[in-house]
């Protein structure tokens, strides 16, 4: 997974708004996982998928990476709130379909037909194929974002997401994605799920 060498400001895919760019920027520097190196995680894997063969709409989807974490404390609905942010902060279209994007996020649910959902979604879960020293510091910076909540339920929160992304017959919805991240992403997944409950799931 090399990073590109495009500095993150140029990689705003409309001409205009660059005020919005530049808020944006400022949202995602921050502590913890979902800061300005996931943003750029997501538009790298954006790409791998698009070299790889990938369809799907580049402008709402790239839109849609920027903005799906620009709100994120760690409380319930920050998905809506940055989906919400997306409908005020651009024109329409692609306001509707950028808004649409986001609140997949918060599930990730996308259908394989649903090109352009099923693109974002892979790209913000490719984190989970990482090697091992980025998929360490990855939840250890998810763990700092839920400092408030106590370690015990902690574990068992993180444990349930993590166990309900691995049943579906796929982590991920392109077959491009599947090529390049699956195996490597449910052994990581798998790994992280015995090191929070000490047991190794059944899936």
């Amino acid at each position: 997974m090399p990073p590109t060498s495009t500095p993150l400001a140029e990689r705003w895919p409309l001409r205009t708004i660059l005020d919005v760019r530049d808020d944006l920027l400022v949202a995602w520097d921050r502590p913890g996982y979902h800061d300005l190196r996931h943003l750029v995680e997501v538009l790298d894997r954006l790409e791998d998928l698009d070299r790889a063969g990938a369809a799907f709409d580049k402008v709402p989807v790239v839109l849609a990476a920027w903005f799906h974490d620009a709100v994120y404390d760690g409380q319930p609905g920050a998905e809506e709130r940055s989906a919400l942010l997306a409908s005020a902060s651009l024109p329409d279209p692609p306001a509707a379909e950028v808004a649409r994007l986001v609140r997949m996020t918060e599930h990730h649910q996308a259908f394989p037909d649903d090109l352009n959902a099923a693109a974002l979604s892979d790209a913000d879960l490719a984190i989970l194929a990482a090697d091992p020293d980025r998929y360490e510091r990855y939840a250890s910076d998810v763990r700092i974002e839920y400092a408030h909540v106590p370690d015990a339920d902690f574990r068992a929160g993180r444990a349930a997401v993590l166990t309900d992304l691995l049943a579906g017959p796929s982590l991920f919805r392109t077959p491009q994605g599947r090529d390049l991240w699956e195996d490597r992403a449910r052994a990581n997944v798998l790994a992280e799920i015995e090191r929070l409950t000490g047991a190794w799931p059944q899936t």
